[in-house]
């Protein structure tokens, strides 16, 4: 990854009477544009964010998604869904008198990215995407109900104690009342718990502190509820929307590479290759000693090689 820098220029965007965005840019002013899909959703961006792309050839642009990270209001559910997203990242390429931007997305980043990349396929220039995320029925069942529980027990244990027993049938819908309590007690250590299940599984070796910001109790409540709400909404969409042949289709002439580790138990893998199916033409990369995160030295290193390939698109 390319060493840190700082933006040269931070912002807000309002994009409705509620919500305000936060954005920055950094690197080259003058540099081919690219924008950074941040994870969750609720995940917000990191000044590690910036470090994918080459500072001397890319314009960087991040921004936390509504209710997310720097973003006002924080953890908002209301006016926040998929089709919200796509307008807002619309409104910033518009406010930066971007005409095509490269996008780079993983995790829910990765969803983000293939449905703006669906909706306005003449702004994308290139697609980098890692930890495919298609939020199926069934991606959602395996993780957060019968799947990743089978190999990370102990913490499933965790993850599962603040949900009456009556009530662990559906996981994400026990979560949902909790986390949306009345209670502030309820609803913090029900943030807590969520977000502490995805941070001990997101990489092959469980890193202390990667777990140790799910105790973040701003970091907490925003990421646990923004994801509960669009998960328990299904995204929005219709259930494989994004793999559908008339979706790929709008999409197939961009160049794309998938960047997905072989033991990521939050996006397995048949997710990406259910999308490598579907859209051949994309390169496809196994990273044989990955989990989820972005952070995992192959992955990171496989990312990079992407953005450095498509600097000069």
């Amino acid at each position: 990854m390319y060493p840190p820098i700082t933006p040269y220029e931070t912002g807000a965007l309002k994009v409705s009477d509620l919500h305000t965005l936060y954005y920055e840019i950094s690197g080259n002013q003058n540099g081919t544009p690219v924008v950074f899909l941040h994870g969750g959703p609720g995940g917000g961006t990191d000044e590690k964010d910036r470090t994918f792309f080459n500072p001397t050839k890319y314009k960087i642009i991040l921004f936390d998604q509504r209710g997310s990270g720097k973003s006002t209001p924080t953890a908002s559910l209301e006016e926040n869904t998929t089709w919200d997203l796509v307008k807002d990242i619309e409104k910033l390429r518009e406010h930066l008198n971007i005409e095509k931007w490269h996008v780079f997305g993983g995790s829910w980043g990765s969803t983000l990215s293939l449905i703006y990349a669906q909706s306005h396929p003449d702004r994308v220039k290139s697609l980098v995407l890692r930890g495919i995320f298609t939020l199926r029925k069934s991606e959602l069942n395996f993780f957060y109900q019968n799947g990743a529980s089978h190999l990370f027990p102990e913490a499933w244990e965790e993850y599962i104690a603040p949900i009456p027993e009556a009530e662990r049938h559906d996981m994400v819908l026990a979560y949902h009342a909790q986390l949306n309590s009345v209670d502030d007690a309820t609803r913090a250590k029900a943030a807590k718990a969520w977000t502490k299940w995805e941070m001990v599984t997101s990489k092959l070796f469980v890193d202390p502190e990667h777990v140790a910001e799910a105790e973040k109790d701003d970091f907490a409540n925003a990421f646990a509820r923004i994801e509960n709400h669009y998960f328990i909404n299904d995204g929005f969409m219709r259930d494989g929307q994004i793999l559908e042949k008339q979706e790929i289709d709008k999409i197939r002439h961009i160049p794309a590479v998938i960047v997905q580790g072989r033991y990521d138990v939050i996006c397995p893998a048949t997710t990406a290759y259910a999308l490598k199916k579907a859209w051949p033409e994309i390169e496809f990369n196994i990273v044989p000693d990955a989990g989820h995160s972005s952070r995992e030295p192959g992955t990171s290193k496989l990312l990079v090689a992407a953005t450095d390939k498509f600097a000069d698109l």
